[in-house]
């Protein structure tokens, strides 16, 4: 058989035998005195598995362990191992058409944000928020929410989201707070008390701790402090820093006196 017959045979492209070939998959068969390959029965049925085998999703490196595996021990393993990729996959594609039936319901209803698609956790926590004041701290506090929720792994999103919710009935109050200190430096006296304010209406955040700018560029906390301060005054960001510097002492101090009451009652049994 020449490539076209051989091919044709197999139902593949004779581009596709001649890849195979250069691949090192397919054996070069013998040639005729004109130079022309010319393929055998053995060539054909190595090339119909070559075939059946990519068709199953496997990838050339694949078929070429499987290939070189004794009596189909490799065709086993490698085929366990495809099947269990395609049910992650599998997993995968239900998860994002759940994720994408939730914003097309959101879309025809007219609730997608502007800004969207966005994942249906920040979409709850923009509807807590409503209609946001003419605030240039709303503005800014939207586009950090946004790339929080771009960034922040999934794992840790819905968490985050559900956390920030608590503090939506306090935003315009912050907004105006921190709007005041739009052209002020991080000494102003207002600091404090934007500080304070955002500090009671923050929840327990153990363990966080917020990088300083430019330090170590190349970890991914200190690209985003950079990235959520980049629009921030001198007196906001040092308000933000000092919310969540009392954020951590209210905490410790928490933990502190949980501490010291645990004690008490192994020591007391309990009684007052």
């Amino acid at each position: 058989m020449r490539i076209g017959e051989i091919a044709a045979l197999v139902g593949v492209t004779p581009r596709a035998v001649r890849h195979y070939h250069q691949s090192g998959l397919l054996p070069e068969p013998a040639r005729r005195a004109n130079g022309y390959r010319e393929y055998g029965v053995r060539d054909a049925v190595l090339l119909a598995r070559i075939r059946r085998l990519t068709e199953l999703g496997l990838g050339l490196d694949e078929v070429r362990d499987v290939l070189a595996g004794d009596e189909g021990r490799g065709l086993v393993e490698v085929l366990e191992e495809l099947a269990d990729d395609l049910a992650r996959q599998e997993a995968v594609l239900r998860e994002r058409r759940k994720r994408l039936a939730v914003l097309l319901d959101d879309a025809r209803a007219g609730r997608l944000p502007a800004d969207g698609p966005v994942s249906p956790e920040f979409a709850d926590l923009l509807a807590g928020l409503g209609e946001l004041p003419a605030s240039p701290m709303a503005v800014k506090d939207r586009q950090v929410l946004a790339l929080l929720d771009a960034v922040v792994p999934e794992e840790d999103r819905a968490r985050l989201m559900e956390t920030l919710r608590g503090t939506a009935p306090y935003a315009h109050e912050v907004y105006a707070l921190f709007d005041a200190l739009e052209d002020a430096g991080p000494d102003d006296p207002r600091v404090g008390e934007a500080a304070r304010v955002l500090a009671d209406r923050l929840p327990d955040m153990p363990g966080v701790e917020l990088p300083e700018r430019g330090a170590d560029g190349r970890a991914s906390g200190a690209l985003l402090a950079d990235a959520v301060f980049a629009d921030l005054s001198p007196a906001q960001e040092a308000a933000v820093r000092l919310a969540v510097r009392l954020v951590g002492e209210r905490q410790e101090g928490r933990e502190g006196r949980e501490g010291r009451e645990g004690s008490r009652d192994l020591t007391t049994g309990g009684a007052p």
